[in-house]
């Protein structure tokens, strides 16, 4: 593929729109995620609140999953993504005044924690099922290497602005993330299609159902393991949540370097994203996929035994880079095998499972750095990454076969 058709995607002014939405959508939540950890940690001294903030933002997914999927293909997308993004940015405004005004506590950071994750709960599907519809088929794996460009460009840029902005107090980090979330909303309203997608009531009750999306990925293998996989992986060997305890108690370094450490991994998973759109995975995407989640769990495993700024900061950069091959494989893999009328909902499931592998996993790092301590905490999580690719290649030997992302 040459790089005039590598780029040709954003011929298409939707999605460069689309792109837009998701960069900074995705910058402003990173920062929140900057702010809020180092903020409870400063408040607290404590790694199991560290775990808890993962838990309460995951709680609106588990709990508003059916209805959420129900509402992204029954309603305009786009319309859905902008009241997510309203709340998201109210309650990032209201953190900010609370920081300003001197009133705001620990527990009304986990409300807004909570609310933030409300916000997502409906948007995240909503958005995720806008852009096949955007594309042709064959250009899907494409538009998701570019879309998760953005998505990591924000990964890197949101928590190293968020790190600088923290030097101002949170209440800064709060009060421009809120500004990215309205330029979100703005860029939405411009995307001119598509029309919400009909749900065929009559000719099949079933498929109207708020069940649907579920049924439908527990009978597809392909989809199920693809999903599972990284539910699991990112469950187990996920640190995200007990970086703050790394950066200052492990590598000795403060805000600054905790934003450069959140954002290692993006770095890794940004260069993957670019050569991905360049050079789209077209061969035994299964094994790349496989192959992504391993290495991502012996960069776990390295993590944790680093006290070297520089080798963690390596260590990151390797484990981004691994699991964009395996995001990229699994985000065509679910898009390209799901009829758009139900792509609300089975996207709202593979968002209950990408947030219970990040957010839940940050509960679980939080909760074992607490019992067993740091490093151990970390090298186990690597280990058992390592032994569910084992476990999953054995399960689903449809998706390790898995050839090409397109069955056709």
């Amino acid at each position: 593929m040459t790089a005039s058709e590598s780029t040709s995607i954003f011929a298409n002014r939707d999605v460069a729109f689309y792109w837009c939405v998701r960069l900074c959508s995705m910058m402003a939540f990173q920062m929140i995620a900057v702010a809020v950890g180092w903020q409870v940690y400063d408040l607290t001294d404590s790694a199991l609140a560290l775990g808890y903030i993962g838990l309460v933002g995951f709680m609106p997914a588990v709990l508003l999953v059916l209805v959420a999927g129900q509402v992204a293909d029954k309603f305009d997308r786009r319309r859905v993504v902008q009241v997510g993004h309203v709340l998201e940015g109210a309650v990032s405004l209201a953190l900010a005044l609370g920081c300003w005004q001197g009133w705001l506590d620990v527990t009304g950071i986990f409300v807004g924690v909570f609310l933030v994750g409300v916000g997502k709960a409906f948007a995240a599907p909503s958005l995720s099922a806008l852009l096949p519809a955007l594309v042709r088929p064959d250009e899907l794996p494409q538009a998701v290497s570019a879309t998760s460009a953005a998505m990591q460009s924000a990964v890197i840029l949101g928590p190293a602005l968020g790190g600088f902005l923290y030097l101002a107090g949170p209440g800064a980090v709060y009060g421009v993330s809120a500004l990215l979330f309205a330029a979100s909303i703005t860029l939405l309203g411009v995307i001119r299609r598509p029309r919400a997608p009909e749900i065929p009531v009559a000719d099949d009750p079933e498929a109207s159902s708020v069940f649907a999306g579920i049924r439908y990925i527990r009978h597809q293998p392909v989809v199920l393991g693809a999903i599972s996989l990284d539910l699991f992986a990112v469950l187990l060997g996920g640190a995200t949540a007990i970086l703050p305890i790394i950066a200052r108690d492990l590598v000795h370094t403060g805000p600054i370097g905790l934003g450069f450490l959140r954002a290692a991994p993006a770095v890794g998973a940004l260069a993957v994203s670019f050569w991905l759109a360049r050079r789209p995975i077209e061969r035994r995407a299964g094994h790349v996929m496989f192959a992504g989640v391993a290495v991502f769990g012996l960069a776990t495993i390295v993590l944790g035994l680093s006290t070297s700024l520089v080798l963690s900061l390596a260590a990151l950069l390797v484990l981004g880079a691994a699991d964009m091959l395996s995001v990229v494989i699994r985000a065509s893999l679910v898009q390209l095998e799901t009829p758009d009328a139900m792509r609300g909902r089975v996207n709202a499931v593979n968002y209950l499972f990408i947030g219970a592998s990040n957010q839940l996993g940050e509960f679980r790092s939080g909760v074992t750095a607490a019992w067993f301590g740091l490093v151990p905490s970390i090298v186990l999580g690597g280990v058992g990454t390592l032994v569910v690719v084992g476990l999953w290649m054995w399960w689903f030997p449809a998706l390790a076969r898995r050839d090409r992302l397109t069955s056709h």
